[in-house]
């Protein structure tokens, strides 16, 4: 029998407002306020780093605020993006049981194949690339990401219907070495869109909308039914808004430590993404963490994970980093989609010089 899912769209708003809506939605659904969800969203010119990335090193922020975009922080993992009301969002929030998937890497896996098959339905071939992309001909035309928080599951993405190539490579910061692996030189070639590929006459949003649906209820076995946004969604979402997400202190609270005097820094590309160390050394022989901070584009659930293993390292000797890691997660049992505890072990090491 398929399982219901309300389906909503809240429209143009802020990108903080509509990342607070994100935060919402998770806890109005972990209260039984609202059922198993689908939404639609849209964004004015906005950036958004990843949940972990440090922001000064993922964009251009004095373009940035020349450009007078939204600046915004998601509270899922990946890289940074540029959207504007050229792309929409689309995201699922469900309980863990509704699909029967356990793994966060099978569940991305389903929930990408169903969303490119919505998408092939207007015409194109749109294939998933894992870990997180959805491609055409090895070009991406969306991003997705999501993680576990108790019993409820979220889980977004983004789809491409047109695109200013040359604002979003002047608004970010993307690592020559991250296009190389896919054989172009800047961040327009990386892209391509509903538009360039139906010869500048793509199909409205509404009906990519549709075709998504259709996509989503064929091969995850849901049924989506168009619903409404709720007075308890809109309450959370304010609620957040004002006290965390939309504020400076949540947006700017993980930046690049680089360039302070006394910080280490080091990183490591694995499968799961790039993960980035900052360290600072105590001790006589300088062989002690006494400060640590990890970025990158992983993806991790629960998102407080890097905090408490940033914790669980402060007063670790640098020979016995890779026991405390394998423990913090063997005792955690986090959620990694294709990071491994080695990778941030690595980081660490590398920044340390070892």
């Amino acid at each position: 029998m398929a399982k219901h899912f309300r389906v909503i769209d809240t429209g143009i708003r802020h990108c903080r407002e509509q990342i607070a809506f994100d935060q919402a939605l998770i806890e109005t659904h972990q209260a039984g306020l609202i059922p198993d969800t689908l939404r639609f969203l849209q964004f004015p010119p906005s950036v958004l780093v990843g949940r972990h990335q440090a922001i000064s090193h993922e964009l251009n922020l004095d373009a940035c605020k020349e450009a007078g975009v939204g600046i915004g922080r998601r509270i899922t993992g990946g890289g940074a993006l540029y959207l504007d009301q050229g792309q929409f969002g689309w995201e699922l929030v469900f309980h863990k049981n509704t699909l029967g998937i356990a793994s966060l890497g099978e569940l991305a896996r389903e929930i990408c194949e169903a969303a490119a098959a919505g998408l092939s339905k207007l015409g194109v071939d749109v294939r998933y690339r894992p870990r997180n992309d959805l491609e055409v001909d090895g070009r991406k035309i969306g991003g997705t990401g999501g993680f576990f928080d108790g019993d409820t599951i979220f889980y977004q993405g983004t789809t491409l219907v047109e695109m200013d190539g040359a604002r979003m490579a002047a608004l970010l910061n993307i690592p020559a070495a991250k296009l190389a692996k896919h054989g172009q030189s800047s961040g327009a070639q990386r892209i391509v869109t509903l538009k360039e590929l139906f010869d500048g006459n793509p199909p409205k949003i509404g009906e990519v909308q549709e075709a998504m649906l259709e996509g989503f209820a064929e091969r995850l076995g849901i049924s989506p039914e168009w619903g409404a946004i709720s007075e308890a969604e809109e309450q959370a979402t304010k609620a957040l808004f004002d006290s965390e997400i939309g504020t400076d202190a949540f947006v700017y609270e993980v930046d690049d430590q680089e360039h302070i005097p006394g910080v280490l820094t080091g990183s490591h590309t694995g499968q799961g993404g790039i993960v980035t160390a900052y360290l600072r050394l105590e001790g006589a022989s300088q062989d002690r963490i006494r400060e640590i901070m990890m970025t990158g584009d992983f993806f991790v659930t629960p998102p407080n994970t890097v905090l408490n293993l940033e914790a669980a390292l402060r007063g670790v000797h640098l020979a016995d980093v890779g026991e405390a890691v394998e423990s913090f997660f063997a005792a955690t049992q986090p959620g990694l989609l294709s990071a491994a505890p080695a990778d941030f072990t690595r980081a660490v090491l590398n920044a340390a010089g070892r």
